[in-house]
């Protein structure tokens, strides 16, 4: 299989990403992460931007042993020639040199001939090359330029020393069709392409920046130049994860293969994304934290019983320890009982299924739902007796100009009754109304309101304690909503002490008046 060279440059155009600046201790660091990952060149700066880029190319070129460590320059001898200085040190120096080759830029950026640029651009390689054997040039804007013109420049780069010409889609231009013809293009019209590395460099203007790079490859190409999470200016670069994970699982499409050592790109992506504070899209490709986690029932059962079913590369490949199931209102009973089989729980099925219709319940008011909140709900239906009365309806209404104001409506056996109360707050006024319907004298004397899990729609956890002629009896709740989390525990409570004064064989002692049945 043909071998591909990984030119990554987050360091240069990933760092022109509208508000990214990172510092030289940043810039080293994660050059010593991009060679643990094994890519071939590391474009480590711009070394004639600024001071700051001059000394990271110098210390990165001084510290980065085993990739070639890059340094870019304009078609200009200053550029030049400051990057050669900071290039002094390094085992492996590159200079990459560029000018725009297309009409637009030419008329508009430049302002100069085709035949002032074709000579620039020899100049340029033939300098570059009196200080290191390695040069890359660059055909800035090369999707844009008109064919016989970009192969002419080429070859007079390539006759004055290049050993890399770069093709660049630097505007995101072009489509994978059109950029497999042009690589063919070039391939055939362009003396002594045959013995230099041909690389293409794609932005992704319209999203296509991964697939003109394989396309490239598919045509030819043997070195391409990306970002990791696709940093970069305007809409970025080709993500380079995504390109090499490509030619991993469609070796049998592509015939081509990498260096890279893959297990490194999942923390390679979180260094980059924290050192420049871009976050990474949760359904980014490859690295996002959606692409290893499964939420649909039919996808959680299809990896249940095979992870090939739904996963088309290992978690591991990229350095994670396993997929992730996501239990949420799309997930099935298959999904709930590995989970729960997982953290030690073995349920029957009738107990399964209450726990699912729990579970469901209460998916649809959280969008994830954690082990600590399984646990809760578990723990709860543990404590559950058996059940004289049910709530079935809970509305309150309160603020801080209104009297809190509750309504109830609790079933008793086929009885269905409602009653409403107003208390001191919210949850008072629900106590109120319940004791209204329930007619079971109780002493509350203990109350605690406590978060299962973090985030805005975490689960609340209600435990209460009420005395009963010298007994103490406990009651849980749990609920996202904490009034009716309440009013589940209280009510638990009493159901409690309802059967117990059963087993006691006393006479509950309800005392109806008339209330409202319906």
């Amino acid at each position: 299989m043909r071998e591909i060279i990984i030119f990554d440059t987050t360091l240069r155009d990933g760092e022109q990403s509208p508000g990214v600046n990172l510092n030289r201790e940043e810039k080293l660091e994660l050059a010593k992460q991009l060679a643990r990952l094994g890519v071939d060149v590391i474009e480590a700066g711009f070394p004639i931007a600024s001071p700051g880029d001059f000394e990271a190319v110098t210390r990165i070129s001084r510290e980065i042993d085993g990739p070639i460590i890059a340094g870019l320059a304009r078609a200009r001898r200053e550029d030049i020639e400051q990057a050669a200085r900071a290039l002094e040190k390094a085992r492996r120096p590159r200079i990459h040199t560029f000018i725009a080759t297309s009409p637009i830029h030419m008329q508009h950026k430049l302002r100069k001939t085709p035949e002032e640029v074709l000579s620039l651009a020899r100049e340029a390689v033939e300098l570059a090359r009196s200080y290191v054997d390695d040069v890359e040039f660059s055909a800035e804007d090369a999707t844009r330029s008109e064919r016989p013109f970009l192969c002419q420049v080429l070859a007079e780069v390539i006759a004055a020393g290049a050993t890399t010409v770069n093709i660049p889609d630097t505007v995101g231009y072009t489509t994978p069709d059109e950029f497999t013809e042009l690589i063919t293009y070039i391939k055939q019209h362009t003396p002594g392409i045959d013995k230099v590395t041909i690389s293409v460099h794609c932005h992704n203007d319209l999203g296509l920046a991964v697939a003109n790079s394989l396309a490239a490859i598919a045509a030819g190409a043997t070195q391409v130049e990306g970002t990791i999470n696709g940093l970069g200016e305007r809409a970025g670069n080709a993500a380079l994860e995504e390109i090499v994970m490509a030619l991993r699982t469609r070796a049998d499409r592509f015939g081509a293969k990498t260096r890279l050592v893959t297990e490194q790109i999942y923390r390679t992506s979180r260094m980059v994304s924290t050192l420049t504070g871009v976050a990474v899209q949760p359904n980014k490709a490859i690295v996002g934290e959606n692409a290893f986690a499964h939420e649909s029932g039919i996808h959680q059962h299809g990896m249940l019983m095979n992870r090939a079913t739904y996963e088309i590369m290992t978690p591991q490949s990229i350095g994670l320890a396993q997929s992730r199931m996501v239990l949420g209102k799309l997930s099935g009973r298959h999904a709930l009982k590995e989970r729960l089989r997982e953290m030690g729980y073995e349920l029957s099925e009738e107990e399964l299924n209450r726990t699912y219709q729990r579970f469901i319940e209460l998916a649809d008011r959280k969008k994830q739902v954690s082990d600590r909140d399984l646990q809760a709900l578990l723990e709860e239906q543990m404590t559950q007796v058996e059940e004289k009365f049910t709530l079935e309806y809970l509305q309150v209404s309160t603020g801080n100009t209104t009297v809190p104001t509750a309504t109830v409506r609790i079933r008793c056996g086929d009885q269905v009754m409602e009653e409403a109360a107003c208390g001191d707050g919210p949850v008072d006024a629900a106590y109120k109304a319940i004791d209204r319907v329930t007619r079971i004298e109780t002493h509350l004397v203990a109350y605690s309101l406590g978060a299962v899990t973090g985030g805005k729609d975490a689960l609340g956890e209600v435990a209460v304690q009420v005395r009963d002629n010298g007994t103490i009896i406990t009651g849980r709740g749990t609920s996202t909503d904490i009034i009716q989390a309440s009013a589940k525990a209280y009510l638990q409570a009493i159901n409690k002490l309802v059967k117990l004064r059963q087993e006691a064989g006393q006479t509950e002692q309800t005392g109806r008046t008339a209330p409202q049945t319906i």
